[in-house]
């Protein structure tokens, strides 16, 4: 009778696992299913890569593996790369360096400088020729997407490393080539590219602590926190959500990637690509309503 009474239980139990893993599959196709839906409406090429942090098993991959234009989000490869090398002993972001405004081309060496009219932060330019601290270059280069602040903590950690970094952390395709407006390396076309998939596992191990010490990450963590621009992932959630995210634009481009953190505990990756945007406002907005839609699902889990 127990041994009946045992194996009635366990059946049971069984039972009760498979109902669990249907309704997890039905609820993931309804989620892919409906991002699909949102992407197709889209005029334009988008990518999706989502990540439960608190259930690694759940996550969304649609054209994860595409190529982009990584516009601004290569900045957080650069900041990874900065505390990588403070760790290291090579430098220290509390120092501080002549801000200059002249690079040059990875073509051929040439000369060129940033135009303050097409950078994001205008505040960094009246401090040309004066000594900034490293830390205070980065921050600016994630919070407000300083360009000038970008280029020169490229020139000063190596692109080539940045990269070398990524692909340490199993960013495959990921490449931070130069810095910002390069114009003879993008006339060749080199520039600096990146998939969902890759900005996806960098965000990840900044959340776990993977890319650098525990205490460097909850500091890249808080300056991502501070992120200005919040058009995409943040725009539709509630004020009680945090976001530690970085957005990247050009024309007809507009991505964002970033770690969600839900009041209850629980938190996400999203990253949100696109390229080729007819209509880059309208664009915005339904990009937008894909972090909505990944929200909802989150919360309803």
């Amino acid at each position: 009778m127990i041994k009946l009474l045992l194996k009635f239980i366990s059946l049971l139990l069984l039972l009760n696992i498979i109902f669990s893993c249907q309704q997890k599959h039905f609820k993931k196709e309804k989620l892919f299913n409906h991002v699909q839906t949102q992407i197709n409406a889209i005029h334009g090429d988008v990518a999706v890569a989502f990540l439960d942090l608190s259930d690694p098993t759940d996550s969304l991959y649609i054209n994860a593996n595409e190529t982009f234009h990584a516009a601004s989000t290569m900045k957080v490869p650069v900041m990874i790369e900065l505390f990588k090398q403070q760790e290291e002993g090579t430098i220290n972001l509390n120092d501080s360096i002549l801000l200059i405004n002249e690079f040059k081309s990875i073509v051929d060496g040439s000369p060129y400088r940033m135009d303050i009219a097409d950078d994001s932060d205008d505040v960094i330019y009246n401090k040309i020729n004066t000594s900034v601290a490293l830390k205070d270059l980065m921050y600016s280069m994630i919070t407000v997407s300083s360009n000038l602040a970008t280029n020169v903590l490229i020139e000063l950690v190596d692109a080539k490393n940045v990269t070398a970094t990524m692909r340490n952390l199993g960013a495959e395709k990921i490449k931070v080539l130069r810095g910002v407006e390069d114009q003879k390396a993008y006339d060749l076309g080199l520039s600096n590219m990146t998939t969902a998939r890759d900005l996806l596992i960098i965000f990840e191990a900044i959340a776990t602590n993977k890319s650098g010490s525990q205490g460097n990450c909850k500091a890249m963590i808080d300056i991502l926190k501070d992120q200005r621009f919040n058009e995409i992932i943040p725009y539709y959630l509630p004020k009680e959500v945090e976001v530690a995210h970085k957005t990247g634009s050009i024309s007809g481009v507009h991505h964002d990637a970033g770690i969600i953190y839900l009041p209850n505990g629980k938190s996400y990756i999203l990253v949100v690509l696109s390229k080729n945007l007819a209509d880059f406002e309208k664009g915005t907005q339904q990009l937008a309503e894909i972090s909505r839609t990944i929200y909802d699902y989150m919360t309803k889990k």
